[in-house]
């Protein structure tokens, strides 16, 4: 009997373990879709763990996949759990788990990608911005082939405070290479550090909690995982539009091994790109012979505000790329820079 004031925790019932739900719905991973299992349950109550206080929150779960971190989730006493999966091999699996847990768990076949997120959760969930972050939590062991354009998408979102984060700060708790984890919670100085680095921590709380081996997975990876968990800010540190920021940042980055000026170089046409590149240095305040990774947040802002202002001047400088100019050139049989194939290799 549960003790007096106390809720009693939620149970599954007796289920066949996730070994055997792979044995009895013959399910592979697919190397094609980068998909390992995750078979060992008190890993993945340590990964649902990281999110926090789950007891009658709602959560998203991306790529359930065999039902694993399903379970950890559920056995948390969550509200609803909405499953997002893209492999319909897995939804018999699901389904076993959701008539397990009645009324708890919502499955839908589809990619997340495509997925829209602003109306999944009830509408009474949603907190201002200001608030602390609502009951929502998204949480998934992602394929590696999608973390990386799912968390650019998530941040852009962020940003513009529509898709899962309409309900406020949602909190999200996603595995990645740990090359990757690295990159996104890495410091200045870093060799780690990245435009992913600059892009999360300006528009986020990021942190790497653990570190998975890669032999707890089936199949084994060839890399190690890294479990990260997010909490949008209330004020993201560079207070420009998240296209304007990513524009900067991904041209500081374009030749990472160089002084950041190289890269910055980028931002603007051959005609006055020298004059144009010392001006925007000299308004933002950045040594021109720092490399990229060595630049702070706070230079990253500068530089981004400098770049808005000079755009507010001349709204042609926001729409010219690099790489097009890069391209006319190469047609029309251009040799004059001898830069020419390197910036292409790299971009």
């Amino acid at each position: 009997m549960a003790a007096p004031g106390k809720v009693a925790a939620f149970r599954l019932p007796p289920l066949p373990t996730i070994g055997e739900i792979i044995k009895l719905f013959r399910l592979k991973a697919l190397k094609q879709l980068s998909q390992n299992f995750l078979l060992d349950l008190r890993l993945t109550d340590k990964i649902v763990k990281q999110a926090g206080e789950l007891k009658n929150a709602h959560v998203c779960e991306v790529g359930p996949g065999p039902g694993g971190i399903t379970r950890s989730i559920l056995s948390a006493g969550v509200e609803q759990l909405l499953l997002i999966e893209k492999d319909a091999r897995f939804i018999p699996g699901l389904q076993m788990l959701s008539e397990a847990a009645p009324g708890k768990v919502r499955i839908v076949h589809g990619d997340i990608l495509t997925y829209k997120m602003e109306k999944a959760f009830p509408k009474h969930l949603k907190k201002n911005w200001e608030d602390e972050p609502p009951d929502i939590h998204i949480i998934g062991n992602l394929p590696f082939s999608v973390s990386t354009p799912l968390i650019i998408k998530w941040l852009e979102n962020v940003s513009k405070r529509d898709g899962p984060f309409i309900y406020g700060r949602t909190q999200m708790t996603l595995t990645f290479q740990k090359e990757v984890g690295e990159r996104l919670t890495a410091n200045p100085g870093s060799n780690q550090r990245s435009r992913l680095s600059i892009m999360a921590q300006h528009l986020c709380s990021v942190e790497n909690c653990f570190i998975i081996p890669g032999q707890a997975f089936v199949p084994k990876p060839e890399v190690d995982v890294a479990v990260v968990h997010f909490t949008p800010l209330v004020q993201p540190k560079i207070q420009q539009p998240f296209e304007l920021v990513e524009k900067v940042v991904q041209s500081v980055f374009q030749f990472r091994r160089k002084y950041c000026f190289r890269g910055i170089e980028t931002l603007f046409p051959e005609n006055g790109r020298l004059k144009r590149t010392e001006q925007l240095m000299m308004m933002a305040n950045v040594d021109p012979t720092l490399r990229p990774f060595q630049l702070s947040m706070s230079q990253f802002r500068n530089l981004c505000n400098a770049y808005r202002k000079m755009c507010d001047e001349d709204p042609s400088l926001f729409v010219f790329n690099y790489r097009e100019e890069l391209r006319q050139k190469k047609m029309k049989g251009s040799t004059n820079q001898p830069e020419q194939t390197e910036e292409e290799n790299q971009l």
